[in-house]
């Protein structure tokens, strides 16, 4: 029997590049996503195939040696099938699945989270009546696969979300305990845009891992200098420790981790409080830290942000994501997304040569298998 699966992207709302430093984050699934139609075939052979990306990734549950594959699409889903197979019995659980998808690669979105997760929900044969616990299993091995399998020192948010995530609420999670908690995302007379740039990135070749290592050198400096008392990440140090950082590039680091992670608490606060003045304050203010104190936005994600802030009916505008390229998101009236979208757009394009594509999107569920 035909099976049809969905796994979304994910728009992270604010608490950017702090899952890997034990910080808090806010993302939210979104209406687009990965789906694949999957026909369960009772044989060791998996085939995947997907629209608009070259081959077709042949796997043998029983003689597979799992050597990455030259499309680097591919990789993704060997991982995931790699690291589960301890855990399927027999291997003769195969399938074909045809995905299709409306997530743009490289953008920020998730895109490379949706396949692994979607696959790890399809080899597992999963219906919509999993439980919480098998989420989090799955969030935490997709994690494994991007960090060991495809080389991406990435924390774990992304799977997170994707596997987690519940429609019309936001997903509040610690990145350091993986507890979490849901808050109702339903801004009323506003819209949440999400703005791709169009300007590609390819994750483990930018400098994510860099920015990585950089917060690790500065935990270092910390707790050296402060002696006793050693914090495991960046995000449990209090604001007043970054005195112990004298390297100006680290401090800059540094800085953005621990007031990042005040924006994110201070956003729950405004989104419980229906405050969506102050939650669009705090997106702006999250984007200026991610210019000038972590410098991972570029031209394009600059100007974008700067044209977006300043356009009829926004409350506030950040990059989403990595970085480097790819999307940001923008809160503004739902009455006016007409207007804003003539006054950004035309600007965007002819500042960078580049065409911006807007999406309106709502939060949606994490993985599933469809009605």
């Amino acid at each position: 029997m035909l099976q049809q699966y969905f796994a979304p992207g994910r728009v992270n709302l604010i608490g950017e590049h702090i899952d890997y430093n034990g910080g808090l984050v806010l993302p939210i699934a979104i209406a687009q996503g990965i789906g694949a139609k999957v026909l369960y075939t009772g044989n060791p052979e998996v085939r995947i195939r997907s629209a608009g990306m070259n081959g077709e990734l042949v796997v043998n549950l029983l003689s597979e040696t799992f050597e990455k594959r030259p499309e680097a699409w591919m990789n993704y889903p060997l991982g995931v099938i790699k690291y589960l197979l301890p855990y399927i019995q027999p291997h003769t659980n195969g399938f074909d699945a045809a995905l299709h998808t409306d997530l743009p690669a490289g953008s920020g979105l998730s895109s490379s989270a949706a396949l692994e997760v979607l696959t790890a929900y399809i080899l597992l044969n999963m219906g919509n009546g999993q439980s919480k616990s098998d989420g989090v299993m799955i969030a935490k091995l997709c994690k494994q696969v991007e960090n060991e399998f495809v080389g991406v020192n990435c924390g774990i948010m992304d799977q997170f979300a994707v596997s987690m995530c519940k429609a019309q609420h936001a997903l509040l999670l610690n990145c350091n305990s993986l507890k979490y908690q849901y808050v109702p995302f339903e801004p009323g007379n506003y819209s949440l845009l999400v703005m791709n740039t169009n300007k590609p990135r390819k994750l483990s070749e930018s400098k994510y891992n860099e920015r990585k290592g950089e917060c690790e050198q500065a935990l270092t400096l910390i707790n050296h200098n402060r002696g006793s008392h050693p914090i495991d990440n960046l995000c449990q140090a209090d604001f007043n420790w970054l005195g112990y950082i004298k390297d100006n590039l680290l401090h800059k680091r540094a800085k953005h981790v621990i007031t990042e992670n005040y924006r994110v608490q201070a956003a729950v606060n405004a989104m419980q409080a229906n405050d969506w003045y102050e939650f669009g304050e705090l997106l702006t203010q999250s984007h200026w830290s991610l210019r000038d104190n972590y410098e991972v936005t570029g031209f394009e994600l600059d100007t974008l942000v700067n044209l977006a802030v300043h356009a009829s009916g926004c409350l506030g505008a950040r990059m989403t994501g990595a970085g480097f390229g790819g999307c940001a998101i923008a809160l503004v009236e739902t009455s006016k997304i007409g207007q804003f979208t003539e006054q950004v757009k035309p600007a965007y394009d002819k500042t960078t040569g580049l065409s911006l594509e807007i999406l309106v999107t709502r939060a949606e569920s994490g993985v599933h298998l469809q009605a």
